[in-house]
């Protein structure tokens, strides 16, 4: 998490290090924009803007044509949508807008009649209201009020107009549609009834619930019937035993005993009998009295089953037995005789009953198809009635509207003459969006220009470009952050030897740094430095005077050399005379002790000589590697100033036969495709690279947990830079110390 907050904190500070850099387009383009927004500000002509308001009602003339809906009502209509916008689009329609054109008169620019798509009204819906804000901005204010008043009364008289057509319209086809509800409603009214009067219904639901209560009676009184005829077949079949009646008549044969004629004839046919079995006893069969009583028998027996024929209606024959019983017997059949005919009651109430029941359920299986069908013709009767009645109560409001001439708009504020200026949306845009729009444009040109720009912007592109050790960090020269110029070293040296002309001040001391990150990192013996850079410009010549003074400050005898035979500065540097020099030793015209000049105690500055045509020749020459060695051993360190690396390769040659070379980087000057020229051309000749000098570096322009220099008191303040330096000055004195152990 501290990495990813840490990256996005580098890439903040990277952006805002692009804007430093580019600060002159940024400021560029805000100017041109705030002058191009004023600039139109002022050639704008006034304006000046006129208010009206509208207030709408609720009217009943707008919906007249909606069945079972409250006529005219706008909260009605605002459940679809919002009744004001529409009517804000109807104020802005052609129409309205060409009646206040002819009306008024407008005309354009040219005098010829303005077009209605030039005529821009501003309506605007007062939130939570029913009112309608009206504006026009005009550069006339008079014509300004007048053309909001007139839009306002068009408008008016528009909407009163289109609800009285509308009122007739709605009147024309109300009255179209009462003859057909009218036959609508007869027809329903008649079809239920006679649904009725053939199902004979009245109230389906009373008599669903009467008939279901009678069948669960019914059904009660059945069972109770059940059980009493259980109980009397019971009692019959008992008595049936009693008198072993089996399979007979039990009533028919009671009453044959309590018939007088029956018993009449049976007792004289008993008399008769007792008469023949004494006759028997005495006579034969043939005997005439037998005879006679035999017959008498006969006629007797024929006329007794014609009297029980008679009694039983049928030829059953009876036993004679039967036709005398006692009074027992004559009570038992009498019950009986009761039993068999409350037996047959029971049984015909048990069958009345179950018809009855059947009837009922029946009707009650059909009662909720007819209740489906009254229900349905009961609806369309009510459906026809609303809708009649509707009907008929519009007509009666349309006949009323048809007399009334206001619409549902009312002018509640005219608009009046404005007085006072208007800063439209517009104007407030180019004075608000100048300043913001170039400062977009700004920074987006700032960032493209860094983007195409290839030069290494930065000490940490330069030391992540070349892969050298950084080994000094000198800051941007200014030249009232010196001090007073004072006399270390001789007179006319220039200001640009900080180290000789403004001690103490923050480049003295990133010098000295340099020179002890140098201590460490060059060999134990007289150690020859070449001082160079990619480009001219790099500041190379002022390092090397520089660098030659600090060590001279620390009483090592030093010899600055300007090996620079194309365009040597040393002299300039140093206030001295380029009469003799470097290429005059070298072709030995003069001898070097006559050559060299002395600044201090401690150093000594061999100056370029004449300019020869070939400086690359001289110094690749075994003239060249004596005379480094005869400067060896005089002094403690040689510094040598060379031509920068593109274009020439005498740094290179030079960097070949000496300890080591110093790589000079100026942040902003030196671009990609020249730094890798000359990285290219040090590794071809194999110098010892000792590290890279960050000169000339703006302190604002770095990053700040880069930079390590603070002006507090005049002193340091060691932050990551310096520390990085630090790190590298510690490693190259263990190198150091095991350099010496080894010898």
């Amino acid at each position: 998490m501290e990495t990813k907050d840490s990256s996005q904190e580098t890439d903040i500070q990277q952006y805002w290090l692009v804007l430093k850099r580019r600060w002159r387009f940024v400021a560029g383009s805000v100017l041109a924009s705030v002058g191009l927004s004023g600039l139109v500000l002022f050639l704008r002509k006034p304006e000046y803007q006129a208010t009206g308001m509208l207030l709408f009602k609720s009217d009943r003339t707008s919906s007249l044509t909606k069945v079972g809906e409250k006529i005219g009502d706008l909260e009605s209509v605002m459940r679809e949508g919002n009744p004001l916008q529409t009517q804000a689009v109807i104020l802005n329609s052609q129409p309205i807008l060409a009646d206040v054109i002819h009306t008024l008169d407008l005309k354009d620019e040219q005098g010829e009649t303005l077009d209605t798509d030039s005529l821009h009204i501003n309506v605007e819906p007062i939130v939570g209201t029913d009112i309608l804000k009206i504006s026009y901005t005009s550069n006339l204010p008079k014509s300004a009020a007048a053309v909001i008043n007139q839009v306002m009364k068009s408008y008016v008289e528009k909407n009163r107009y289109s609800n009285r057509e509308e009122v007739l319209a709605a009147g024309e086809f109300i009255k179209k549609q009462l003859p057909e509800n009218n036959r609508e409603l007869e027809y329903a009214s008649e079809e239920l009834r006679q649904f009725k009067n053939r199902n004979r219904t009245i109230q389906l639901t009373e008599e669903a619930k009467t008939s279901i209560q009678n069948i669960a009676q019914i059904d009660a009184e059945i069972n109770q019937a059940q059980t009493a005829l259980a109980d009397v077949s019971a009692q019959e079949a008992q008595i049936r035993s009693q008198l072993k009646l089996s399979g007979q008549k039990p009533l028919e044969f009671a009453s044959l005993s309590q018939i007088p004629g029956v018993q009449d004839i049976l007792g004289e046919l008993q008399k008769v009998q007792t008469k023949l079995v004494i006759e028997k006893a005495r006579y034969t069969d043939e005997a005439p009295s037998v005879v006679n009583l035999k017959n008498q028998e006969a006629n007797l027996n024929a006329l007794l089953l014609s009297r029980i024929q008679q009694v039983l209606g049928s030829q059953e024959k009876v036993p004679l037995g039967k036709l005398q019983i006692g009074k027992i017997k004559e009570n038992l059949a009498g019950q009986f005789a009761q039993l068999q005919a409350q037996h047959q009651g029971l049984e015909s109430k048990i069958q009345t009953l179950s018809h009855l029941q059947a009837t009922y359920k029946q009707r009650v299986a059909i009662l909720p198809y007819l209740e489906k069908q009254q229900g349905y013709l009961e609806r369309r009767l009510l459906v026809a009635q609303k809708n009649y009645e509707n009907l008929m109560t519009r007509l009666q409001e349309i006949q009323v509207a048809e007399r009334q001439t206001v619409g549902n708009a009312k002018v509640i504020q005219f608009a009046e003459v404005p007085k006072k200026l208007f800063l439209s949306k517009i104007t407030l845009l180019l004075a608000a969006g100048g300043p913001f729009v170039g400062l977009l444009l700004g920074v987006a040109s700032a960032f493209s220009v860094d983007l195409i720009d290839r030069s290494l912007k930065t000490v940490k592109e330069a030391e992540t470009f070349f892969g050298y050790t950084l080994i000094g960090l000198i800051p941007k020269f200014q030249t009232n952050n010196t001090s007073a110029p004072v006399n270390l070293m001789k007179e006319g040296v220039s200001n640009r030897v900080i180290v000789a002309t403004s001690p103490r001040t923050v480049i003295h001391e990133a010098y000295q740094m340099l020179q002890a990150n140098l201590k460490f990192i060059s060999h134990k013996k007289v150690r020859t430095i070449v001082v160079t850079s990619s480009v001219s410009g790099e500041g190379k010549s002022e390092v090397s005077a520089n660098l030659a003074a600090v060590l001279a400050q620390a009483g090592r005898r030093v010899l600055l050399v300007d090996a620079d035979m194309r365009q040597p500065s040393q002299h300039h540097l140093w206030g001295l005379i380029n009469s003799v020099g470097l290429s005059n030793v070298i072709v030995g015209q003069d001898e070097f002790y006559k050559c060299q000049q002395t600044v201090t105690k401690y150093l000594s500055v061999l100056t370029a000589g004449v300019l020869p045509p070939n400086p690359l020749a001289l110094l690749d020459s075994e003239r060249m590697t004596s005379l480094i060695e005869m400067f060896s051993q005089s002094y403690e360190y040689i510094v040598f100033d060379t031509p920068p690396l593109v274009g020439t390769a005498d740094a290179a040659v030079l960097g070949k036969m000496a300890d080591g070379v110093l790589l000079v980087v100026r942040p902003g000057v030196v671009n990609s495709a020249s730094a890798t020229a000359a990285k290219l051309l040090l590794e071809r000749s194999e110098a010892n690279i000792l590290g890279i000098i960050a000169n000339g570096v703006n302190v604002k322009q770095e990053p700040n947990s880069y930079f390590y220099y603070s002006d507090s008191r005049g002193g340091l303040d060691v932050t990551d830079t310096q520390i990085d330096l630090m790190a590298n000055t510690n490693q190259a004195e263990d190198s150091a110390r095991s350099f010496w152990q080894e010898i």
